[in-house]
């Protein structure tokens, strides 16, 4: 699976292309804490199946807290946030919600069997597979997305990668290394991954990348901080 090493390589692009004036290091620190915290779903495992990639990795959560901070922040004549904290906090609070969502949620939803999406409104994995082409000969095709027709009732499913539910999907972890259904006799391996392909070593670089040429632009730190 991707490792939150990778994970935080996206969120330091993310940081570096969002958070403008406001971008140091407590927003920093603030953002890498919000992008490890939908790991300690792992610790739910022992006492709720498939918690991994159900608790902290669906979109339910997020869009929630979006529209939350939305209407306090935009559509209040008051706000209870705003009042409370300065700019520099909202902006970052916002930054914090785009980082939960794709850089971590969104690329678990790209591995294995994806996450819970829709949890707790709906109990059904995920998964963002398959590619988009064109072709001389076929044109456009695409199967992220898989639309059929029945020929005989005209009846139309489409599929967008669904899968298991948490009862029925397990995504290995360091805290359960193996699905605790299945009795294997070989010894407990867990593994901490770092990088498991190129392109997660080279989003690894590029996110160290980033940091450091913000670092060289100066802190740009605003002045209400």
């Amino acid at each position: 699976m991707p490792s939150t090493v990778v994970h935080a390589g996206f969120a330091l692009l993310l940081a570096a292309g969002l958070l403008g004036a406001y971008y140091d290091r407590r927003a920093l620190a603030v953002l890498l804490v919000v992008l490890v915290l939908p790991e300690a779903d792992s610790f739910l495992g022992p006492i709720m199946p498939g918690a991994h990639r159900t608790v902290g990795h669906n979109f339910v959560f997020p869009a929630v807290a979006a529209l939350a901070l939305y209407v306090d922040t935009r559509v209040r004549e008051r706000s209870w946030l705003r009042d409370r904290l300065s700019p520099r906090w909202i902006a970052v609070a916002w930054v914090a919600l785009c980082v939960h969502a794709f850089a971590h949620v969104a690329i678990d939803w790209t591995h294995l069997d994806g996450v819970n999406a829709f949890w707790p409104l709906r109990d059904r994995f995920f998964q963002l597979d398959g590619k988009a082409v064109y072709s001389t000969a076929d044109g456009f095709v695409q199967t992220f997305v898989d639309v059929r027709v029945d020929p005989e009732s005209g009846s139309r499913t489409v599929d967008a990668g669904a899968g298991g539910t948490s009862e029925s999907v397990h995504v290995n972890n360091p805290v359960q290394p193996r699905d605790p259904d299945v009795d294997v006799e070989e010894p407990v391996d867990r593994r901490f991954p770092i990088a498991n392909s190129g392109w997660r070593l080279y989003l690894i670089g590029l996110g160290l990348f980033a940091l450091v040429a913000r670092r060289f632009q100066g802190d740009g730190v605003a002045d209400d901080a």
